[in-house]
């Protein structure tokens, strides 16, 4: 029976997706650490540390599938070692070759290295994900590079700016994302096939060789020098998950404020039969979004946890160790989640154009001030309009009055321009700076980085 939310047949993929959960599941452990041992297997063989022919039936014979799960279990509990009871049930597969599996390696060197081929899995998904939800924010940057709305700062109106300007901020994180990705996949798809304190001496002289040919076989790089205690790949791999989690994170909590109902210029995907509340029928809650920003608290808490385990004691300890197979798989499952719900988001967010023009005029005017005091500064100084449009300003907030009547009043203020000139100032369509052109500049660095290829 499932214990674990991430397990549980209800809320399961609110956490994860079945496709990471494969990638993180016992199963998959399994076959990871039995490939490990049967390409040390091989690259033995050919290096003649064990008999070729040896080598040969090892790899022949060796099947993952074909082992019991519940039996391994049933003996790593009285064994009470993480691995011997899957060395064990793998010889008894080899028949007589199996007096050489394992041969000249140590617990850690196909746990960690078979924890690199999952990670090699992960990284895959998420690189493909995060390069989708790149595109998608690209595609919508580029569809709302006009649509002027309020910017907000301090959760108060401030100035316009455009929708497509707030899609290309996270856009130009993304694209930050991917190279960060990019950049960290040779050093952390690295495997470690040393010895038990990482000296090669079990294998001899010929250690390194066939640590190199073996982690060849499987796919991944060759250390410099063993890792078993040096933990920093998996925790700048946490680093960089970390960083697409916060965004994703500020992403589905900026929506989720967007779709207030007395904001209400977004609205998360709808579909018939989506219910909001179990006693209120109106109700068309945030569901999506919710998730999509709940999910990096529990991330951020995993990551820490791998940091902690940079801390190894001597030259190995399972203490730090241990912290890497409750946290690397939760990040690895979080971030899944939360990647797929931001593109079921983006694909379908419904965006209320007419509201955020409605939204712009919400304060009556008072939204252009700064474009009113830098237009009378021009003549009379900046500090100088400063004081005289922020009295006006207070005045026509607290008399809930529009702006443009408060300024009208001023026989001071109303020297220095027009009503023709003050109905252009107070036109948020006229006040987005390099807004559109800022978000034509992301789009092409997106374009050319060569990170959506």
């Amino acid at each position: 029976m499932a214990s674990h939310v991430l397990d549980f047949l209800v809320l399961g993929n609110n956490f994860s997706t079945p496709e990471m959960r494969s990638i993180w599941s016992e199963q998959n452990r399994l076959e990871q650490q039995v490939a490990v041992e049967v390409a040390l297997a091989k690259a033995e063989g050919e290096f003649g540390v064990i008999p070729t022919q040896v080598a040969n039936t090892i790899v022949k014979k060796a099947n993952a599938t074909k082992l019991s799960l519940e039996k391994i279990a049933q003996e790593a509990a009285v064994a009470r070692h993480s691995l011997m009871s899957t060395i064990n049930a793998l010889q008894k597969q080899v028949g007589e070759a199996g007096q050489f599996i394992h041969y000249g390696a140590t617990t850690q060197d196909i746990v960690d290295t078979a924890t690199v081929l999952q990670l090699k899995q992960s990284f895959a998904i998420i690189e493909r994900d995060t390069k989708l939800v790149a595109c998608e924010l690209k595609k919508l940057a580029k569809q709302y590079q006009y649509l002027p709305m309020a910017g907000r700062t301090h959760g108060m109106q401030a100035l316009p700016t455009t929708f497509g300007f707030k899609l290309a901020v996270w856009l130009d994180e993304f694209i930050r994302h991917l190279q960060r990705l990019s950049e960290i996949k040779q050093r952390v798809l690295v495997g470690n096939i040393s010895g038990a304190i990482c000296t090669y001496a079990s294998m001899g002289k010929l250690g390194p060789q066939v640590e190199a040919r073996a982690l060849t076989i499987l796919g991944l790089n060759t250390p410099n020098i063993g890792w078993q205690a040096a933990r920093d790949r998996f925790s700048e791999y946490a680093s960089v998950i970390a960083l697409i989690s916060g965004t994703l994170g500020k992403m589905g909590n900026e929506f989720y404020n967007l779709m207030r109902t007395e904001i209400n210029e977004v609205e998360e995907p709808f579909s018939d039969g989506k219910i909001g509340s179990t006693t209120m029928p109106h109700k068309r809650n945030p569901a999506a979004l919710e998730g999509l920003a709940s999910l990096t608290a529990p991330l951020l808490k995993s990551v820490a946890l791998i940091h902690e385990s940079m801390k190894v004691e001597h030259e190995r300890d399972a203490m730090s160790w241990r912290a890497e197979w409750v946290a690397l798989p939760e990040i690895n499952l979080y971030i899944s989640a939360q990647l797929q719900t931001a593109l079921t988001v983006l694909k379908g967010l419904k965006v209320n154009t007419d509201q955020m023009l409605t939204n712009l005029s919400l304060q009556k005017g008072l939204l252009l001030s700064e474009k009113v005091m830098f237009e009378i500064g021009k003549r009379l100084g900046k500090q100088t309009a400063h004081n005289l449009v922020y009295q006006s300003a207070m005045k026509a907030f607290e008399q809930n009055r529009p702006f443009k009547d408060i300024l009208l009043d001023d026989p001071y203020l109303n020297k220095e321009f027009t009503e023709s000139e003050l109905d252009t100032w107070l036109d948020p369509i006229n006040y987005l700076g390099s807004a559109p052109e800022k978000v034509e500049q992301v789009i092409n660095y997106a374009e050319h980085s060569g990170v959506l290829a």
